[in-house]
């Protein structure tokens, strides 16, 4: 008796540690890709940003429109990985539900997309309908036209990383978006700046640059899962234009709701672009700055928690129950960890972070720089609850539980984050360090119902199941 009540501990704590290893092993390499993919968009805004505040900020209003219609297509890439881990949960061998899954999830995405792309044309109309500076949105239209070619490629890229994440080959895409990153740094290098004989084309450059580069990965990743052993086998793309009918609904009954959840975060942020803008230019070019710091140290926790997603599918298509809340309490305890390794410096080094944007030498930036370090802490305060509210809403995810959250979000940022940020913003002499806290309110009210909803469908009495 005494034997096997010392062995359940350490049998126990073998479980967890076995855990911990099998997320830390897809899902440093997939944090590091998120990380390294949003930089794509950090080279764009640190060479945007030796081109000036009006520049800056007109790339920032850009950036709201596509990425709007980027997270509307956001839905079927994300479905994808619930699919696919259930199904390889339940049974490894299963390569026809596997490729099924893929397969319709890119077409979802090829559907989609097009038809995403049409507010594109229309971006200086509803900047200036939002009330935006005139220089500004007149720059954003031929920037978001130039960055519009390239948003199937990198929704494609994200659903076939999460097929990859399900099968355990995640390092080759870490290896891949290194470099199309490089590629896109010489591009912008090339097109913003007119070297080595090019049109100097600034903003417009570096959205062709970015189109570019997203186009190359989706190519190299079809090349390397053509011909990796483990991922040939479920022939993706062989008689690709085969419909699956059914799944393609399937896809598209998970797809929209984590659309819109996706929409519900992600505009919040981009909102508050719009409520900088009626503040000032340089606000809207600070927060702009500030946001992308912010956003960066969210990328590794994003991928860690889309790892845990994976993890939390693969033991629900097992029906490991306890497997089940294991792997999300310790994608929430690791994507708090490492989010607090960008937090940190957020908080102690606020300034100097904002210098590595703008020159600080120059007497125009210096109402800038002043709002970015102002802007930081704020954001570094947040970061325990941004961690916290993604890795509870990707294991959900996993679950394949995405319109409860989907309703969530919407409280969350849009009943709360979003009129406490525009009320203190405009309303009040606080400002714009005020939309900062109203950010903050959105993300802690998030986190605290999204928790509390994964909480309570993995609790020992619960039925882990369907989509709600």
């Amino acid at each position: 008796m005494t034997e096997l009540t010392l062995r359940a501990p350490a049998a126990g704590l073998a479980a967890w540690r076995r855990e911990f290893i099998a997320l830390m092993t897809i899902g440093i390499p997939m944090g590091l890709t998120q990380l390294v993919q949003f930089s794509i968009n950090t080279v764009d805004v640190l060479m945007i940003g030796r081109l000036g505040p009006e520049a800056l900020a007109g790339a920032s209003l850009g950036l709201v429109i596509f990425y709007a219609m980027f997270l509307l297509g956001f839905g079927p890439a994300m479905a994808v990985s619930p699919m696919v881990s259930q199904a390889l949960g339940a049974d490894a061998d299963d390569t026809d539900d596997v490729r099924r899954s893929v397969r319709m999830g890119l077409w979802a995405i090829g559907i989609a997309a097009p038809v995403l792309s049409i507010p594109f044309f229309f971006t200086e109309e509803i900047a200036a309908a939002l009330g935006q500076p005139e220089g500004p949105a007149a720059l954003a239209e031929p920037y978001v036209l130039a960055l519009a070619p390239g948003l199937p490629f990198i929704l494609g890229v994200m659903a076939l990383r999460n097929f990859l994440a399900a099968i355990e080959r995640t390092r080759a895409p870490l290896v891949f978006i290194i470099a199309t990153t490089a590629l896109n740094a010489f591009l912008n290098w090339l097109l913003i700046f007119g070297n080595w004989g090019f049109p100097q084309m600034e903003l417009v450059g570096a959205g062709i640059a970015s189109a570019i580069s997203h186009a190359t990965g989706f190519a190299i990743l079809v090349a390397y899962i053509n011909i990796e052993k483990t991922a040939a086998k479920f022939e993706i793309f062989k008689n690709f234009f085969k419909p699956y009918w059914s799944r393609l609904f399937e896809v598209a009954q998970l797809a929209w709701p984590i659309g819109l959840t996706m929409i519900f975060e992600a505009m919040l942020f981009n909102a508050a672009v719009i409520v900088m803008g009626r503040i000032g230019v340089d606000e809207m070019a600070s927060y702009q700055v500030a946001l992308n710091v912010a956003a960066l140290a969210f990328m590794l926790p994003l991928g860690l928690s889309m790892a845990g997603a994976t993890r939390v599918g693969l033991k629900q298509g097992a029906g490991d129950r306890a497997g089940v809340r294991r792997a999300a309490l310790i994608s929430i305890l690791s994507c708090i960890g490492a989010i607090m390794l960008f937090a940190v410096p957020m908080l102690l080094a606020p300034k100097f972070i904002a210098g590595l944007y703008l020159n600080a030498n120059l007497a125009s930036n210096a109402a800038v720089i002043g709002l970015v370090a102002s802007f930081l802490p704020i954001a570094a305060a947040f970061a325990f609850f941004d961690a916290t509210q993604v890795a509870a809403n990707q294991a959900l995810r996993g679950l394949k539980d995405v319109r409860a959250p989907m309703v969530m979000t919407f409280i969350a940022y849009w009943v709360i984050g979003f009129p406490v940020s525009a009320w203190l913003g405009l309303l009040t002499p606080i400002g714009a360090v005020g939309v900062w806290y109203g950010l903050l309110a959105g993300l802690a009210a998030a986190a605290i119902m999204l928790g509390a909803r994964l909480w309570w469908i993995t609790r020992e009495d619960a039925l882990l199941l369907s989509p709600s």
